[in-house]
């Protein structure tokens, strides 16, 4: 197994226009996340609208991160993920085809396996790739925890699977991970607790503010990892204001809203089910938006 992928890592947008994927623009936005110095991308996530996408769109997403990142440090880290183990395989070994780096793969959703069945299904997809696999654990969204016996089990035993992406909200859950397992690498789902994540031993996160703000998550991670605590705690502190207001409707729909706001979307356009926030949340979005200094490219 090549080097497990860590450190700040962004939860990409998919932008639309006219109903279909403008992958001009999601090559536009992705330039920009390595122009800003984050450590990997992450296609075709929940902020990625992967629920919604055809097979055909999210592998083409895939493939047009891969092709971007071509030639730099930035690794990708490609969403392959169903709460079918066939469909994730195929998507897997895709994956792995088209030159991603590692794979986030999401705890199967709806059909609420037992934790026999989470171990199982995450055991066939990391046996049938030789890429890296990280864990994505996000209970409010897939109705089953990813249980630490569970990770822990897999860990032990599947030689590629190398970490998870923990979005339970729960800094008790981190801290159990790392005490038990300190190899296990430990990624925030979760924007507002990056800071505390990172400085009780985790090891990056998965972001959806560095969508607009790559510098900062940046330099918050890579801070914490130098051990300079008092400066990620002091970025942490300023990214509250949005890091607050990114949630105030599931996402991926508040950040798409602020990226438009910022400039950085031609247009805001979701998937239903998903729609535009309602015009106070817009409101709100703006007037926190206007509070910081956006990157260019």
């Amino acid at each position: 197994m090549s080097d497990p992928i860590i450190g700040a890592m962004t939860a990409l947008v998919t932008p639309f226009k006219n109903g279909r994927v403008d992958h001009v623009q999601y090559a536009k936005l992705i330039q920009r996340q390595i122009a800003n110095g984050i450590d990997a991308v992450v296609p075709v996530g929940t902020t990625g609208e992967s629920a919604t996408l055809t097979h055909t769109e999210h592998k083409e997403c895939i493939e047009t991160a891969v092709n971007v990142c071509k030639g730099t440090n930035v690794k990708v880290v490609a969403g392959a993920g169903s709460n079918s183990t066939m469909e994730a395989i195929d998507l897997a070994q895709f994956a792995q085809a088209a030159g991603a780096d590692a794979i986030l793969t999401v705890c199967p959703y709806y059909n609420k396996p037992t934790q026999e069945g989470i171990y199982r299904h995450y055991k066939a997809i990391a046996e049938s790739i030789e890429i890296p696999v990280m864990l994505y654990n996000v209970p409010g969204r897939t109705a089953q925890d990813i249980a630490p016996e569970t990770v822990f089990r897999l860990f032990d035993e599947v030689e590629n699977i190398y970490g998870v992406k923990e979005a339970t909200g729960s800094m008790e859950r981190t801290l159990l991970l790392k005490a038990k397992r300190p190899a296990l690498a430990v990624i925030s789902g979760d924007d507002a607790i990056n800071y505390p994540i990172m400085a009780t031993g985790g090891n990056g996160c998965i972001s959806v503010t560095s969508n607009i703000l790559p510098n900062l998550i940046t330099d918050l991670v890579h801070s914490a990892q130098e051990g300079d605590f008092a400066s990620s705690k002091a970025i942490s502190d300023r990214l509250y204001d949005i890091n607050k207001v990114l949630f105030i409707e599931s996402n991926p729909i508040p950040i798409k809203a602020a990226m438009y706001a910022a400039g950085l979307l031609e247009t805001l356009e979701y998937r239903l089910p998903l729609t535009p926030p309602s015009k106070e949340h817009m409101r709100q979005i703006e007037e926190v938006v206007k509070r910081y200094e956006i990157p260019e490219a």
